[in-house]
């Protein structure tokens, strides 16, 4: 598979895009992955690249984007941070993927048993972590069942991937609300901004 160009770029639709990684990640949890000649894709995209997607998700060693999406060099945009939620350089890096770049979706992955939500979860307390984890207390707030203090920490595995979900929702409402550029674009049906999960034990992403 080659990499792909400004023309086949220009001709992925937003809803196309989202179809593509729908694709990629059938593949994957298949073991039928596209195979490709990596150094090729190097040299084609050396003198310049053409993405489809922006992927924003944890740094979790097991969701690397490329992979659970069967995609190869110049493919996407990558965007990492424990917990996946958005900040100002965050979102200027995306700003600069759709508008300048040319992608034509967003995706916010999450992924369950989230170590960084699990440790928003028990309010966990670590040097600059500290910091981190408050960014996704929203979503452990938003979330009100259960409502038993002895129910709400890491050790409900299911509560912590209600949060792991609710903060991915919440992540594309920062999008939308932060930036008004991408909101625009969306608004134009320029992009599409969405929210997915991974399972981290069957491999398999789940669009909303």
């Amino acid at each position: 598979m080659k990499a792909h160009t400004k023309e086949t770029q220009s001709a992925i639709s937003p809803n196309k895009a989202i179809e593509l990684l729908k694709e990629g990640n059938a593949r994957f949890v298949e073991n039928k992955e596209v195979t490709r000649d990596l150094l090729a894709q190097v040299t084609a995209t050396s003198t310049g690249q053409y993405p489809f997607a922006t992927v924003l998700s944890c740094i979790d060693s097991r969701v690397s984007s490329e992979i659970i999406f069967d995609q190869g060099i110049g493919d996407i945009f990558s965007a990492r941070v424990a917990g996946n939620f958005v900040n100002e350089d965050i979102l200027g890096s995306m700003e600069f993927a759709c508008k300048l770049a040319g992608t034509k979706v967003i995706v916010v992955l999450g992924h369950t048993a989230c170590g960084a939500v699990k440790g928003a979860c028990d309010d966990a307390k670590m040097g600059n972590l500290t910091a981190l984890l408050s960014k996704i207390k929203p979503a452990v707030n938003a979330v009100k069942s259960p409502s038993e203090p002895s129910l709400r920490n890491s050790k409900n595995i299911d509560f912590v991937n209600e949060v792991a979900a609710k903060n991915v929702q919440l992540t594309i409402g920062n999008i939308r609300t932060l930036s008004p550029v991408l909101k625009e674009m969306e608004d134009s049906n320029a992009i599409q901004i969405v929210g997915a999960m991974y399972d981290i034990n069957t491999g398999v992403v789940t669009f909303y």
